[in-house]
């Protein structure tokens, strides 16, 4: 028997008049994953398990804690497939989702400290173009000192700083996260950033840095 054209065979099973991949809509990949595609919605987690990871590992600072998280949240995520939409995207629901989980996890004191390194979002946090080499040497040791200012702040003002210099999120996604208007998202920001220039305070003599 000669072998069935492969697009042919695709195009039997209901709602798949194309394939599917990451670059796809989220509108175009929802609409399969609420008709019961399975593979709908495994692009749907591949689109977006990283972001969702990084989120939760800036919080909670434990790979251990955000991949339950991770796991978790896309658990929800299927309860929920029929209450999603996907204009203009399901990113910031499921950041929503993940941080309120990485908040419970705070609340129970589940992790009394930062164990990962940030070294993304204090890259991204603080300018540091421009520095001598001499200048470039010191910096692990205040980057070091980053970190710990960045573990020290609560949870709110911990996920504004992660969402904002590590997911490049904006400030009205970050309020649709947090569940707050962008003014709160603002001063959230602002508080925690002079929260963190006031524990910098001492690295005065290490080299200069702003705040970005």
């Amino acid at each position: 028997m000669a072998s069935e054209n492969p697009e042919a065979c695709w195009a039997r099973f209901p709602g798949k008049g194309r394939k599917l991949d990451t670059r796809s809509s989220d509108q175009e990949i929802l609409a399969q994953a609420q008709k019961g595609d399975l593979d709908a919605f495994e692009i749907l987690y591949r689109k977006y398990e990283q972001p969702v990871y990084r989120t939760a590992l800036g919080i909670l600072g434990s790979r251990q804690a955000a991949e339950e998280v991770l796991q978790d949240c896309f658990l929800r995520a299927h309860k929920h497939l029929q209450d999603l939409h996907g204009d203009p995207s399901v990113g910031p629901w499921l950041h929503r989702v993940a941080v309120n989980l990485c908040y419970s996890r705070l609340r129970r004191d589940y992790l009394s400290r930062l164990t990962v390194p940030l070294e993304l979002v204090s890259n991204r946090l603080f300018a540091t173009h421009g520095l001598s080499p001499e200048e470039s040497s010191q910096f692990s040791e205040m980057q070091a000192a980053v970190h710990s200012s960045i573990a020290a702040l609560d949870g709110k003002h911990r996920a504004v700083v992660v969402l904002y210099y590590l997911q490049d999120l904006s400030l009205e996604e970050i309020a649709f996260i947090q569940e707050c208007p962008v003014g709160t998202v603002k001063s959230r920001l602002f508080h925690a950033r002079k929260e963190l220039s006031r524990r910098l305070s001492s690295l005065r003599a290490q080299p200069a840095v702003e705040l970005a």
